[in-house]
């Protein structure tokens, strides 16, 4: 069953090896189906990739290859909600080993601009707790890039 709402991602011309990166690398992913172009069209060539189809995290995904026009921005990214500083460890060094790029409070962004949010859940829990827990492990994160699951819970208990 084709899903009611899918997320649309530009891309310049390397939607599909994207796709197979995020189907690589994060569990609930898989590359659907590749489309080709059945003519030319502006920034590309009749046969060219034009979508691939592809889910990250079970979220279902159509990447557009449409040329150098429109490019990624923080405005949009994914949020990965993980459990441990293991896991935590493991998509953040995928990502940014893999041609990305770190950026601040657990933030960072694929080779194709994309950004990632990768947070440990114990992080997202001692914001939903507000008061002083909120305060310390909100102002613990300000000082990181990829956030420490063990700095965040020492803040949490003050």
């Amino acid at each position: 069953m084709k899903p009611k709402n899918t997320i649309c991602l530009w891309f310049d011309n390397d939607a599909h090896e994207a796709a197979r990166f995020y189907a690589a690398t994060f569990p609930d992913s898989a590359v659907t189906a590749v489309h080709h172009a059945p003519s030319d069209y502006p920034g590309g060539k009749k046969g060219d990739v034009l979508t691939v189809t592809f889910t990250v995290l079970g979220i279902p995904c159509l990447g557009l290859n449409g040329g150098p026009t429109f490019k990624h921005s923080e405005a949009f990214s994914f949020q990965v909600a993980t459990e441990t500083q293991e896991e935590t460890d493991r998509y953040w060094d995928a990502i940014v080993g893999n041609g990305g790029q770190e950026s601040e409070c657990g933030w960072c962004k694929d080779r194709w601009g994309l950004s990632w949010q990768i947070t440990p859940r114990v992080l997202s829990d001692a914001l939903a707790a507000g008061g002083g827990e909120a305060k310390r492990a909100f102002e613990a994160m300000m000082q990181m890039q990829k956030i420490d699951v063990a700095t965040i819970e020492a803040a949490r208990r003050g």
